[in-house]
């Protein structure tokens, strides 16, 4: 290689346009016009790029703020505040402003409702069954195993004992007011309703606390029906209304009223069936009915 310091101008011409020339300037270190080719070789010698890889690396520095990401986790934690009304003991959750609804929206809330433990072992709210039109009504204590299996009040023995008491002063639960009476053999509507609307475990007595939540419901069906007489039947349906402790046995024979309609006290079907020797006292109480409903004079409470 240090050979070709001797090479002629014609033999450097020959090299040159081969192509040597552009390798040739590596051999000669010592002579200062070799520094010259020095920025020509800077470019293409390997350190360069090898210093430009540096550089790459804040890349993955920044990529380390992107981990900061996690942040939007605590957005996500502001989800779990949002849940707390759900996941409450069940209590305080009967919808407002059941005052102001109609017979759709207030069957939807009592479908929904879980202002008291009861909702916990329903397997259906028994809302009601009947005309909407109805000039009666019939309210009833509490559903009972095949109420709460069925979702519709008095059923079974005691629902067939009821609407045999019905048929008996024309009136059918099947019965609409708004159709033709015709239609349902000359009997009028009835519009039947419980106190409670979910099953007492076991069919315990309702208690205070359940009958307080329920109460606007019942309130809210009275006032939409606006039946010209109410039919209550059982202890617990007669002293909700009445708000008193007053046993049945003293309060037959009058009539009272509720929410300004008319009442009238009978005993229970289901208790019925079990003292047939009271039958001629709910027919007494039925035939007080028709005439308080009627408009016939009665002795007042």
């Amino acid at each position: 290689m240090g050979d070709m310091t001797f090479l002629d101008p014609r033999q450097r011409a020959m090299l040159a346009e081969m192509g040597v020339r552009v390798w040739a300037p590596k051999p000669i270190p010592e002579p200062k016009p070799a520094l010259k080719p020095e920025p020509g070789r800077t470019p293409a010698a390997p350190p360069a790029p090898m210093v430009e890889a540096a550089p790459a690396q804040p890349p993955r520095v920044t990529a380390q703020p992107a981990q900061e990401a996690p942040l939007p986790v605590a957005t996500a934690a502001r989800v779990v505040p949002m849940a707390k009304p759900v996941a409450s003991d069940g209590r305080a959750s009967r919808p407002e402003g059941v005052e102001r609804m109609d017979w759709a929206q207030l069957e939807t809330a009592v479908a929904s409702c879980r202002a008291c433990g009861l909702c916990a072992g329903r397997t259906n709210t028994v809302f009601g069954v009947g005309s909407q039109h109805a000039q009666w009504m019939v309210i009833g204590e509490a559903p009972g195993e095949n109420e709460d299996r069925q979702g519709e009040p008095f059923v079974g023995q005691a629902g067939k004992l009821l609407d045999n008491m019905l048929a008996a002063i024309g009136l059918s639960r099947q019965a609409d007011d708004a159709a033709d009476a015709t239609t349902n053999g000359g009997k009028k509507g009835v519009y039947i309703a419980n106190v409670l609307k979910c099953r007492p475990p076991s069919n315990r007595n309702p208690q205070p606390e359940e009958i307080t939540q329920c109460e606007p419901y019942l309130r809210r069906q009275v006032a939409l029906l606006r039946p010209k007489i109410i039919l209550a039947m059982g202890r617990f349906a007669v002293q909700s209304l009445l708000k008193t402790n007053e046993p049945i046995g003293k309060l037959r024979g009058r009539v009272h009223e509720y929410e300004g309609v008319p009442v009238v006290v009978t005993y229970h079907p289901a208790y019925l069936l079990r003292a047939l020797h009271e039958k001629a006292k709910a027919w007494d109480d039925l035939c007080l009915a028709v005439s308080a409903a009627e408009g016939t004079p009665a002795q007042e409470a």
